[in-house]
């Protein structure tokens, strides 16, 4: 069951492992230096040649990357500034140091955001999940794995949405919930058979083998196993047939066929040390050494029960290390989230006051620019009105103007012929003093 846990580790790191184009990196370090290039040739470039150096030397990888962050923040490439901090983050969970790790990966997670780039997103929940279910804590890991399947299906990405299942099916494992996690593995495994992609299959074959090998179901066990073992044979991952070996190792010596336990366990031991896996090592001594006792002989038995001791108090030192430092950083990684969400909150308030503010001083301008318009339509109402006014009132002038000269010339007409006629009166009729003067002088005679 210890290889089981090994099984399910190594997929948790291979399904979160970044890859990039088999690409020279000689070659890829021309184009990041040829300035003549576009930025986002030269980007990619350089995101290229940081992922290559995750797994193997994952400092390497974080000062390249924080290269690629650099010029993509001076040349306002924001999904490759995405890119790279996904890249750190996923360099600092190599190197076990996971309050940095989610820091970066929660800093990736805003920005994809801002992108609203779901691809990116799911990713990003993935990654958040791995550091949580690293630390344990498997309600926040389940959260997370959800959230990201939830996206990939949005996306129709079937190779995330077959990594999720895995993932989701790990937690239920450590949860002792086997009939959960085998629900997830097997819909792993037929996302996988739809695309076609062997090491997904290869992964969840071992994954489906473990769990019947737990339930005492052995011949569905080993039908598994073997299934595993065949595709990690035809994609020469090496790791992955040593695991094979172990498990096969494993289910062997409960079936009390140690023949073949030793077998298996012996080509575990061979390929583990070509590839330097020190627990691949550590299970194979364990199964010889349970073997070997169980056929009789005690001193092959005691030798490898030896060498099985050893490599476990090696591992174990560096382990119960690594946890004590957990159980320090447990707290700083939840602290360092609740600190982002806090700013993230706090951002949002103040966006959405800066939003408010933008509204009420656009409110404002439209409003004085409405009671412009509407004053400017009054005052143009007006002046046609008065326009309109003075048009009429001039016509009436002339009407009157007319009149008055029609009047004046009447009345001097009027005028001509009274005087006309005084004159006529004047010249024909006696003046009255002549008449008295006249009466005056005959009275005297």
């Amino acid at each position: 069951m210890k290889i089981f846990l090994k099984l399910i580790l190594f997929c948790l790191c291979f399904f979160c492992s970044c890859f990039c184009p088999a690409q020279n990196i000689d070659s890829l370090w021309k184009v990041y230096n040829n300035r003549s290039l576009a930025d986002t040739s030269r980007l990619k470039a350089i995101n290229s040649i940081s992922k290559k150096y995750i797994n193997n030397n994952p400092d390497t990888s974080i000062i390249i990357a924080e290269q690629a962050l650099e010029l993509a923040k001076q040349t306002k490439q924001k999904k490759y500034q995405c890119n790279a901090l996904s890249t750190i983050g996923a360099s600092f969970k190599n190197k076990g140091n996971y309050p940095k790790a989610l820091e970066y990966f929660l800093n990736a997670l805003q920005q994809f955001e801002e992108l609203n780039d779901k691809k990116g997103i799911g990713g990003c929940y993935t990654n958040i999940g791995n550091i949580y279910h690293y630390q344990a804590n498997y309600p926040k890991a389940l959260e997370y794995y959800f959230k990201s399947l939830k996206m990939r299906e949005e996306t129709n990405d079937k190779y995330g949405i077959g990594t999720c299942y895995n993932n989701i099916g790990n937690v239920y494992w450590y949860q002792s919930d086997p009939k959960k996690s085998l629900e997830f593995y097997l819909k792993g495994l037929k996302i996988y058979e739809e695309i076609g992609d062997k090491n997904g299959m290869g992964a969840s074959y071992g994954n489906i083998g473990g769990i019947y090998q737990d339930e005492f179901n052995y011949s569905k066990a080993l039908e598994y196993y073997l299934k595993s073992l065949k595709i990690r044979k035809e994609v020469g991952d090496k790791q992955g047939i040593g695991i094979c070996y172990g498990n096969m190792s494993d289910l062997y010596n409960k079936l009390s066929n140690y023949k073949e336990a030793i077998q298996y366990s012996n080509s575990e031991l061979e390929i583990c040390k070509e590839i330097g896996d020190i627990d691949g090592e550590r299970e194979a001594y364990n199964n010889l050494s349970v073997a070997y006792s169980k056929t009789g002989k005690y001193k092959e038995a005691y030798e490898n029960h030896i060498k099985f001791k050893q490599l476990t108090d090696s591992i174990f030192n560096s382990e119960n290390s690594r946890q004590l430092g957990d159980m320090k950083t447990r707290f700083e990684v939840e602290k360092k989230e609740n600190e982002l969400k806090i700013k993230a909150e706090a951002q949002q308030v103040i966006s959405a006051e800066e939003k408010k503010k933008q509204q009420i001083i656009i409110y404002a301008v439209v409003g004085v620019l409405l009671l412009v318009v509407v004053f400017s339509l009054f005052l143009l109402n007006r002046f046609r009105i008065t326009q309109k006014q003075k048009v009429i009132i001039e016509k009436q002038k002339e009407h009157v103007d007319h009149a008055y000269g029609q009047l004046h010339e009447k009345n001097k007409e009027v005028m001509d012929s009274i005087h006309y006629a005084r004159r006529i009166q004047n010249a024909l009729i006696t003046s009255e003093k002549y008449i008295t003067n006249q009466l005056n002088r005959l009275m005297k005679n």
